[in-house]
């Protein structure tokens, strides 16, 4: 087959493609010469000399193109330059930035505490092996984890995140590993799982403590293997997916407890990571609490200044049991009722707080006295842990955050018994009459 003639529309084509590649025009050539004929520019004499005038749809060469060709073209120019411009503006104060850029939460704070939970995940983050995460509630184990994927290689990849104790045990499984269409009533498509969206990437999986016994083992196959099965589907899925794990309990205790397998736990626990609580870092607390500050003074439109100093040191003596959550949301509740540009918390609420003078924490630690608060609680409790008259309910803290807070003290746990109650005058005279009448029978 010969050359195609110089008029051939598919020669046409070709040249137009050609001409794209060259020019760097958007490639909408398709739509632009499909049956389309070449005209010539048009020419306008004037007394200056031959200028070509463009006619809409006609490029300076005569082919033809769309009629809104040069309109896009015009408008996409405009829009890399302002794109651009933006960009050169933004860049100095880009490069400053945090390393965890996919969230609205920074890590803040410059204690020692801090210092070596970030230097354990500047390291952490170059290997590529399953970690676990192990702190409070509130403590910021979240932005812990999205830091380490970020300063992975991974960190171009997806960013997933589940809660194992936000979601039923039946649904588990499907929110892990997906399922197929039909697998179980309402399962009306096929649905990828949290391991095959995260693949590439990083998968964060909080409160790995209350995972369901039953699914442990396929947690485990998954995390050896890296491969797994749909529910509902007999076909294996190869992915490719680090795992950070998070918990706020003793998972030891729970192997112990049979509540949870040894195999896993080991798994999981290659590379640990301990994330103090609050009043362990309490330098960091102004910062923080001018951190959150700003941020919600900005989202509600507020002019505030900085944190009052006598603010700051009820905040600093302050035991914060809810962590950094809790500080979060005591600062948000005092920027929206603020009626004016100076932070005002509640007074009520302050003097609730209960403060220590400097005094009481250079003779006693916030070990010693959390210690011998709990210590106090459990013996008025009976040493009953869980359940409406336990400690931990008396205490306003969940049985598990407990539980780690009496091992990390030293606390030992102990059998509860029954406290002695006084006995009812009624059934004791009830007992009374019936022995009478036996004597008297």
């Amino acid at each position: 087959m010969g050359p195609l003639p110089a008029g051939h529309p598919r020669r046409q084509r070709r040249d137009a493609r050609s001409r794209c590649l060259v020019d760097g025009c958007p490639p909408v050539w398709k739509k632009a010469l499909r049956d389309q004929r070449p005209q010539p520019a048009q020419i306008a004499t004037t007394n200056e000399g031959a200028h070509p005038i463009p006619i809409k749809g006609v490029n300076p060469t005569g082919s033809r193109v769309g009629a809104g060709r040069e309109a896009r073209q015009n408008a996409n120019t405009k829009r890399n330059a302002i794109l651009d411009s933006r960009i050169r503006r933004d860049l100095p104060v880009l490069s400053k930035l945090d390393p965890v850029t996919h969230s609205d939460e920074k890590i803040v704070g410059h204690s020692a505490a801090l210092r070596s939970v970030l230097e354990q995940v500047a390291i952490i983050a170059k290997a590529d092996s399953v970690t676990l995460i192990q702190g409070e509630t509130g403590t910021g184990k979240e932005v812990i984890a999205r830091a380490i994927h970020e300063q992975s290689y991974r960190s171009r990849g997806p960013f997933v995140t589940l809660n194992c104790a936000a979601i039923p045990g039946a649904l588990l499984e499907s929110e892990l590993f997906g399922h197929e269409r039909g697998a179980f009533t309402g399962a009306v498509t096929q649905t990828k799982g949290r391991f095959q969206q995260a693949d590439g990437g990083t998968l964060f999986l909080d409160e790995i403590g209350d995972l369901p016994l039953e699914l442990q083992p396929k947690l485990l196959r998954a995390l050896q293997e890296q491969e797994f099965e749909r529910l509902g589907s007999a076909h294996t899925i190869r992915v490719d997916v680090r795992v950070v794990a998070a918990t706020n309990q003793d998972l030891a205790q729970l192997v112990s407890a049979r509540q949870f397998r040894a195999d896993l736990y080991y798994r999981l626990n290659v590379i640990p990571i301990y994330l103090p609580p609050l009043r362990e870092r309490t330098e960091d607390i102004p910062e923080l609490a001018e951190h959150f500050v700003r941020k919600y003074a900005t989202r509600l439109g507020k002019p505030m200044e900085s944190v009052p100093e006598e603010v700051l040191e009820f905040l600093k003596y302050h035991d914060w049991p809810g962590n950094i959550r809790e500080l979060q949301n005591f600062i948000e509740r005092a920027v929206v009722m603020s009626q004016t540009s100076v932070l005002r918390p509640p007074l009520a609420e302050l003097k609730q707080m209960r403060r220590k003078t400097p005094a009481e924490s250079d003779t006693r630690t916030f070990a010693e006295a959390e210690r011998d608060h709990i210590l106090a609680v459990l013996n008025q409790t009976g040493w009953l842990i869980g359940g409406r008259g336990g400690a931990a309910a008396a205490l306003g803290l969940p049985r598990t955050t407990l539980v780690y807070k009496m091992k990390r003290l030293g606390i030992e746990t102990r059998k509860a018994y029954k406290r002695p109650q006084l006995l009812s005058p009624l059934p004791v005279a009830r007992r009374e009459m019936a022995a009478a009448m036996a004597g008297a029978l």
